[in-house]
């Protein structure tokens, strides 16, 4: 059987291995040993047992691959290299690593909202703090916004955003909606800003503005995770890893990309991840099967967008819904979803 690599075992890198798995000689990579559902991670602030029902052992879910937990260094033509100087052949390889949110600042006040390790700890720090600032208004930064203004109504919670609209990539109701569910609970917000750099417990603006904080959320600066790739293959790295329209690296049929580390313009979200990755796993069979490949279409897909835990918008083109109903259909999602990986 062909040996067939998969790095990452996030959203992307566990629905190939999913469908890898029984067909090949599969082996996951993965920095962490278990699937983690990151679109629930939020809630850990408010709920720190909750991160318990988010993750799922790659082993549960994978009885017929072989589980590496080890961070990759290098790719070589026919060989992953790990970090601890291991190396771990390949026919073909899928590369799931996703991606990571940079910050000026490097202090312990500093948290990131993809992490649930700085959630936990945030948890601790949110407690004894009493203004809060979250520095990016994309979707990311308007959900954390909620949870902490629904859960911890005795602090000063401000968010800063680069541009004049919140979620600006999104519908203007989701919007409007989003704002007026934000102020109606307290929540400062502060547009046309960007954080320049910080100096002790200050941010500063690009305006010149100064703001004191106790703990700082970041939810801007998306960088893919390619820097193992910058040895062989620097030319096929930019905003991640360029791929064609059947997911495959450029000028390498053997490698597949799938999920946030992927160069696709798109919204970054777990659901297009997900259709990724099975889409790369079916291409690559295909290969092996001697079939023809399918070619990935990005398209605008059904975002579930949450405020709380009682309230959320529900977007699908020109189409939305708010209130209490996306707030369950979110519920119902992550339930889903987890209950698929058990």
């Amino acid at each position: 059987m062909k040996r067939v690599v998969v790095i990452g075992g996030g959203f992307a890198g566990g629905a190939a291995a999913k469908k890898l798995q029984g067909k090949c000689n599969l082996t996951l990579i993965d920095t962490n040993g278990f699937f983690e559902y990151t679109p629930g991670i939020l809630k850990v602030l408010a709920e720190p047992n909750h991160y318990r029902k988010l993750h799922v052992r790659h082993s549960v879910y994978l009885k017929d691959a072989k589980i590496i937990r080890g961070e990759v260094k290098n790719i070589e033509k026919q060989g992953v290299v790990l970090k601890d100087g291991k190396k771990v052949p390949y026919d073909y390889l899928v590369i799931a690593s996703g991606s990571r949110y940079g910050s000026i600042i490097k202090e312990r006040n500093t948290f990131f909202a993809n992490r649930v390790n700085h959630l936990l700890l945030a948890n601790k720090k949110i407690k004894k703090s009493k203004k809060i600032f979250i520095v990016g208004g994309g979707v990311v930064g308007v959900e954390l916004a909620a949870e902490l203004a629904t859960h911890y109504k005795d602090k000063s919670i401000s968010l800063i955003h680069s541009h004049s609209n919140l979620m600006e990539r999104n519908n203007n109701k989701s919007r409007e909606y989003a704002r007026n569910f934000l102020e109606k609970n307290g929540v400062k917000i502060i547009f046309d800003e960007k954080i320049i750099k910080a100096e002790g417990k200050t941010l500063i603006g690009k305006s010149g503005n100064k703001y004191d904080y106790d703990a700082v959320f970041f939810t801007v600066g998306i960088t893919p995770n390619t820097e193992f790739m910058k040895g062989n293959f620097s030319s096929l790295v930019s905003k991640g890893l360029i791929v064609n329209e059947f997911l495959q690296l450029i000028d390498n049929p053997n490698i597949f990309v799938a999920g946030d580390v992927a160069n696709i313009i798109e919204e970054k979200t777990a659901q297009s991840a997900q259709i990724h990755g099975k889409l790369a796993a079916h291409n690559l069979l295909a290969i092996l099967d001697g079939k023809s490949l399918k070619q990935y279409k990005s398209k605008k897909r059904v975002m579930v967008i949450s405020l709380g835990g009682y309230s959320g918008i529900l977007e699908y083109k020109g189409f939305v819904i708010t209130g209490i109903i996306p707030a369950i259909l979110k519920k119902c999602i992550e339930k889903k979803v987890m209950w698929s990986f058990r």
